[in-house]
């Protein structure tokens, strides 16, 4: 069969796109995806065991300020109004994370006020500060200083992308903000935020549920594409690199590997989220999703619980790294995209971006928009 459409990734990008055809411009989609089931990355699943709702590939909490994205949303669900709060632990100690008014008194054992806090880390940055910083070690230092920068971020980074942060970028450390108040809400500046009420799962179905879209799962797009046929364009949101066979060679990614306990007791950490910051603690974070949805009130003595460890598998790519060398390859591949006429590259593996979840239900929806756009001018 010849679809009008086919859509590579059954995730938040492919998904949005594939609503948006076939409900707007009614036209048929083909969606494909090389796993067993929808969702991509935010797919959920409720463990048999103790009847827990947990997010497979590592905690999703949505949030955005945008009031497209969210009245986009509000199509499909409802938020449970869970805010995130994210713990660290170092030297066997508990501090808030992002670094706060509460993470300086505590580590530097002071009762220090906003604008004594703000003084003091002005002198800690100032004696090591660089003008422009060129890369995240630089950028981290330059914001908070040298003492919270060791504690709290550079063995993590280290373990979390498996590279010396100095080979990041310094615009990566732009996702850790500083504050000199008491406020531990991790999306600050989020106008709406929480986990969807019925589960991430739940929504993708809603979302692929119509006449004019047939979703293909264990369907490998480099292993059936000469099968494949379409009369607009293909819509790819897999590797950039992939696509084009690695002809710049591969860029770096960052994978992760869960590993799964059974917890006997109603609840093992108080806390959705625990991250490690020392390098001689193999995991960098542990995830307890009982607690992202309180409105369940799950009744059982048993809580899951996930450890999450680093690991390099460019099979299974989650996030771009994003060195200097991957954005020379990434330019590349770019502008071989933009020579194909019927095809549209996007979505956070196909941009090899750092995008939240709205951002990518965003840059879906501009998407489509600019499909429109073609359709009135042809």
């Amino acid at each position: 069969m010849k679809y009008d459409y086919i859509i590579v990734g059954a995730g938040l990008f492919g998904s949005v796109v594939a609503e948006r055809i076939a409900n707007i411009l009614n036209k048929s989609v083909l969606v494909i995806d090389k796993r067993n089931h929808v969702g991509g990355n935010c797919y959920s699943h409720v463990d048999p065991d103790t009847g827990i709702e947990y997010h497979v590939y590592g905690t999703h909490i949505f949030h955005t300020s945008s009031r497209r994205v969210m009245d986009y949303v509000n199509r499909f669900t409802e938020l449970n109004g869970y805010h995130h709060q994210v713990l660290t632990v170092h030297n066997d100690k508990v501090y808030q994370m992002p670094i706060n008014l509460e993470t300086i008194n505590s580590f530097y054992g002071t009762h220090f006020y906003p604008q004594d806090a703000y003084e003091f880390i002005q002198q800690e940055k100032a004696r090591d500060a660089v003008a422009s910083p060129v890369n995240f070690e630089e950028k981290a230092i330059s914001q908070i200083g040298r003492p919270l920068y060791e504690a709290f971020i550079k063995s993590y980074t280290a373990k979390q992308w498996q590279i010396d942060p100095k080979e990041l970028p310094p615009q990566t450390f732009s996702r850790l903000p500083i504050r000199f108040n008491y406020n531990e809400d991790y999306f600050i500046d989020a106008r709406w935020q929480g986990i969807p009420i019925n589960g991430y799962t739940d929504i993708f179905n809603k979302l692929l549920d119509s006449e004019k879209i047939t979703v293909q799962l264990k369907c490998d797009y480099f292993e059936n594409h000469e099968q494949l046929f379409y009369n607009k364009k293909l819509i790819y949101s897999g590797p950039i690199d992939q696509f084009f066979g690695y002809k710049f060679g591969r860029l770096s990614w960052r994978t992760i590997k869960l590993e799964t306990h059974c917890h006997l007791g109603n609840d093992f950490q108080g806390t959705s989220v625990m991250n490690y910051a020392d390098s001689d603690v193999t995991y960098t974070r542990i995830h307890e999703p009982r607690h992202l949805h309180p409105e369940r009130n799950y009744q059982n003595n048993k809580s899951i619980i996930f450890y999450e460890y680093p690991e390099y598998n460019p099979q299974d790519p989650f996030y771009p790294v994003n060195t200097s060398k991957d954005k020379k390859k990434l330019t590349q591949y770019k502008e071989l995209a933009l020579k194909k006429q019927d095809l549209i590259i996007s979505g956070r593996l196909g941009s090899y971006a750092y995008y939240d979840m709205d951002k990518t239900i965003l840059a879906a929806l501009d998407c489509f928009d600019k499909l429109c756009e073609e359709m009135k001018r042809s």
